[in-house]
């Protein structure tokens, strides 16, 4: 998918002399196996159950979380109730993640393509979201003012369709990944750093946290995609080149990456120049057995381990803060309201 339209980005940065910042993002949704084909049916949430084991983290450390919520969460009290509680107590905020194929109005074709909401004709994306968002406001009493895209899937339409219904914020690009092997978008060679954009200049971006990252950077994304394709993925050329501490495509995140590379990342992400950065990963990785990174208790343990870890360095070595997507905004758009 081209991101043409997204070429007219604005950079934001946040004032001089304030602390590098860390937004947490629970991508907050049904459990299904990420293995098999997109079903419909495929709508429970009984990991919400113990997403409280997240959250005490949170509290510990000051970090007000923004949930973005999908339709099967959003509808079904066994979702929302527990976030419902965090909301209303201010300990947790709100957003909207539209995953088309468990979202009404159900008329597409179920299938990978269309997976990336920003795939869809306009018209079907925008009443998809505008019935996610109806039913946030139903069971949460707040309107989602925060989006993020399922698949990280924000299309040409996308923009036009949050101002509209009133977005200010997305947080749909995946900076330095690439999707369009099934359809999706190449966020590759998008700047992991804040920006403005849309027709109203009122909509700002925080991309999910990704960079290349080591003495080959400069030469990214081309050679890390040379590096995928035969023969030299064959000879696993990406793990010689991680070895090597030349290049490394890192995701700030404890889902598929381990203490050592989100220091890395944010190390390097902090020396050149993005001050803001986003902490995420997948509710259902609360509960064991619902995705590939945490299949045992043995496994969830270790997962809030480094979660608990980064946000002691973060917050502690590095002596950074943490904000809320709105919060952060308005010091974007305004730095006189920073205290």
């Amino acid at each position: 998918m081209s991101l043409h339209f997204l070429r007219q980005r604005r950079p934001l940065a946040i004032p001089t002399g304030h602390p590098p910042v860390l937004m947490v993002v629970i991508d907050t949704e049904e459990e299904f196996d990420w293995h098999e084909p997109f079903d419909r049916n495929k709508t429970g949430v009984g990991a919400m159950r113990n997403i409280g084991r997240a959250q005490e983290l949170f509290d510990e450390f000051g970090i007000r979380p923004i949930y973005v919520v999908d339709y099967p969460v959003a509808s079904q009290e066994q979702g929302y109730s527990l976030l419902s509680e965090y909301a209303q107590s201010g300990r947790a905020q709100i957003g909207a993640h539209l995953h088309p194929w468990v979202s009404p109005p159900f008329e597409e074709h179920v299938n990978s393509y269309n997976s990336y909401p920003g795939n869809l004709p306009e018209e079907l994306e925008e009443r998809k979201l505008a019935s996610l968002s109806e039913t946030i406001a139903e069971n949460f009493g707040v309107e989602p003012r925060i989006y993020k895209a399922g698949r990280y899937g924000f299309g040409p339409n996308t923009s036009r369709i949050l101002e509209r219904l009133g977005y200010r914020v997305d947080l749909s690009p995946c900076a330095g990944f690439d999707m369009s092997g099934d359809g999706g978008p190449d966020w590759s060679d998008t700047p992991p750093g804040p920006y403005r954009f849309g027709e109203s200049g009122d909509l700002v971006g925080f991309p999910t946290t990704g960079a290349f990252v080591g003495w080959l950077s400069s030469l990214a994304p081309p050679l890390y995609r040379a590096a995928l394709r035969p023969p030299l993925r064959w000879a696993r050329t990406p793990g010689i080149l991680s070895r090597l501490g030349a290049l490394d495509r890192l995701m700030l995140s404890p889902e598929g990456y381990h203490l050592g590379h989100m220091k890395r990342l944010t190390r390097a992400l902090l020396a050149e120049g993005p001050q803001v950065l986003t902490f995420s990963f997948h509710s259902p990785s609360v509960e064991p057995g619902h995705t590939p990174y945490v299949r045992s208790e043995a496994d969830l343990k270790e997962f809030l381990t480094s979660c608990r870890q980064y946000f002691e360095f973060f917050l502690g070595e590095l002596g950074g803060a943490t904000m809320g997507a709105m919060e952060l905004r308005d010091i974007l758009i305004d730095p006189s309201t920073a205290s």
